[in-house]
């Protein structure tokens, strides 16, 4: 199939062609045709599929024919909800680009920044509004948005906006809207919330799912690094030396740890930047413009604002930190091996994420090679009992409360006690499990490995 199989509009073909696109995607070849006829659409896919161009075409294809229909003074007639600025900002990039020979107007409205040149954009008029759920709901509520010719909507991201807590908002904008209109809705993944939300307002929808939810890209060669969480760092300068690694988007938990990812890679000569939700927007597009020009290889994110990044040739993902959600390990390996490109997904484990670990395998159904072949491998085997932590949590927060009570009977509940350092309990490399082989894989018949250890012994 070929994008002029769609009878898209001339305009719309050039751009096409002007971006480098031959043949639509397999969600933009299953979703256009039922988008055009103006039904709702359910879209589960991986990132990297396409789906921006999913909705963007038919979207600016129904706005020309309106236009030259009705010559309608500009007013928003689509609006696209996403959850970050980042993104955002490039779905506002591509519908420029897709509609550059058209007369149709796109903007994006975000938090972080000011809102007076937004508004002004808002006032001059636009056709089709990209929003972050929060930065609108404020724009609308000090009456600098109208919504009473809307006649699309799109949720995009839909799973992560729930994940920032903005389903309170997307709910709120949602009855604003006119009951009348075509909704179409994105997910990479598909939880029970979701599936609740989109009970609530699809009607009738056309599914379609690219990928199963739980699949990871098959072209990416994932490898795991068992690696004690105090040489992840030493572990991660290492492989950063490999110049074959052109491109490097590393993950980590939280906006701390990426900030200080950051600084130990810069302390050892590899340019390095962070983008997550701390950052001001100038901050994180420079560090995202720096990164796609190549001015430096490695970027440190968190999940929330890696939602953003769009690159067709990213080389290599880094899980730092395992994520204690599943379906964001198949998110951030699909960062990589976009568009059908291959890719490097390394993931660290240290002990105490090994139960992330088997709930990804489980999750997949695939196991994941182990790399045991490291200058770093893993030597603690035990994690501090909760009891420990919680009696000796509950003793010091009791000591500092008293001994704030001297200075202030308003402090005197307060506490802040912190848990000791874990113990150091190691075991000698002659008993490390990895000694023999430098690579095996990890999964259900992996039997050899820190999923059988336990308080430095094997079990059985």
């Amino acid at each position: 199939m070929k994008f002029k199989d769609f009878n898209l509009a001339v305009e719309l073909l050039q751009a096409i062609t002007d971006e480098g696109y031959t043949t639509p995607s397999p969600i933009q070849e299953k979703a256009i045709p039922s988008i055009l006829e103006g039904r709702d659409v359910l879209g589960c896919a991986q990132t990297g599929t396409g789906k921006t161009a999913t909705f963007a075409l038919p979207i600016l294809q129904k706005l020309l024919k309106v236009q030259e229909d009705e010559k309608y003074p500009r007013k928003i007639r689509a609006l696209v909800l996403t959850p970050t600025r980042e993104l955002a900002l490039q779905i506002a990039e591509n519908f420029n680009a897709y509609g550059a020979h058209t007369p149709l107007k796109c903007c994006a409205i975000f938090g972080g920044v000011s809102s007076k040149k937004q508004i002004v954009k808002l006032q001059n008029g636009t056709d089709i509004l990209v929003a972050t759920p929060g930065r609108f709901v404020d724009l609308y509520n000090q009456n600098e948005i109208q919504l009473k010719n809307v006649d699309t909507l799109v949720l995009d991201e839909a799973d992560r906006m729930l994940d920032m807590g903005f389903v309170r908002d997307v709910k709120k904008i949602i009855s604003w809207l006119p009951k009348k209109r075509q909704t179409l809705f994105f997910s990479a993944t598909m939880p029970n919330e979701i599936q609740k939300l989109v009970s609530q307002i699809l009607i009738n929808p056309v599914k379609v799912e690219i990928t199963p939810v739980s699949s990871t890209v098959d072209i990416i060669k994932q490898s795991v690094y068992f690696v004690d969480k105090v040489n992840k760092s030493k572990l991660l300068i290492h492989l950063l030396k490999d110049k074959e690694i052109v491109s490097a988007l590393v993950f980590s938990r939280t906006k701390h740890g990426a900030d200080k990812i950051v600084k130990i890679l810069g302390d050892s000569g590899i340019k390095a930047q962070s983008i997550h939700g701390n950052k001001s927007q100038v901050g994180r597009q420079l560090a995202l413009d720096n990164f796609k020009s190549g001015e430096i290889r490695v970027l440190v994110a968190t999940d929330i604002a890696a939602r953003g990044i769009d690159i067709d040739e990213l080389s290599h993902v880094f899980n730092y930190d395992l994520p204690n959600i599943s379906e964001t390990y198949v998110h951030r390996i699909g960062r990589t091996g976009r568009a059908g490109l291959g890719g490097v997904a390394n993931a660290f484990c240290s002990f105490e994420e090994k139960e992330y670990l088997d709930d990804i395998i489980k999750l997949t159904g695939k196991n994941i090679d182990v790399v045991k072949d490291h200058p770093f491998p893993m030597q603690i085997f035990t994690i501090e009992p909760k009891e420990t932590k919680q009696r000796y949590s509950s003793r010091n927060n009791a000591n500092n409360s008293q001994s704030r009570i001297t200075l202030s009977k308003k402090n005197s509940h307060n506490s802040s006690g912190r848990s000791p350092a874990k113990k150091d309990n190691r075991i000698s490399s002659e008993k490390s499990p990895y000694k023999k082989d430098s690579h095996t894989s990890y999964g259900k018949k992996h039997t050899n490995s820190p999923a059988r250890i336990k308080n430095g012994r094997k079990k059985g």
